[in-house]
């Protein structure tokens, strides 16, 4: 059974951090593509950054510079650091899986407000 479980979500401040990390379980972690996608209340679910089993990273644009994503195959983890955050990024974080079949996680939330 495959389980991506997310953590590391919650409440900040405009300009402030959070780290996501999602724990995968069931797969080959290594040699899935792995990302993280956001979903925003009313608006579809977007991309945000993947990372290949290389290590090569993809940025949506809004994210570039501000968002790190990163993995550690010896912990079946990937993460995602996001600094400078905006209101606009609030949304629910899933993680994603992908090779012949894609995997969801459930979600964490991101909220960031004054």
């Amino acid at each position: 059974q495959v389980q991506l479980v997310e953590s590391g979500g919650g409440l900040v401040q405009p300009g402030g951090s959070l780290r996501l990390s999602c724990e995968a379980s069931g797969i080959i972690f290594s040699i899935y593509d792995m990302g993280w996608y956001r979903q925003a209340t009313g608006k579809q679910r977007e991309l945000v950054a993947t990372i290949t089993p290389g290590s090569s990273p993809n940025y949506a644009d809004s994210v570039k510079g501000r968002f790190t994503i990163s993995r550690d195959n010896a912990k079946n983890t990937v993460y995602l650091q996001m600094n400078s955050l905006r209101p606009e990024d609030t949304a629910v974080y899933y993680c994603n899986a992908e090779r012949e079949r894609n995997y969801w996680g459930q979600g964490t939330q991101v909220t960031v407000s004054s």
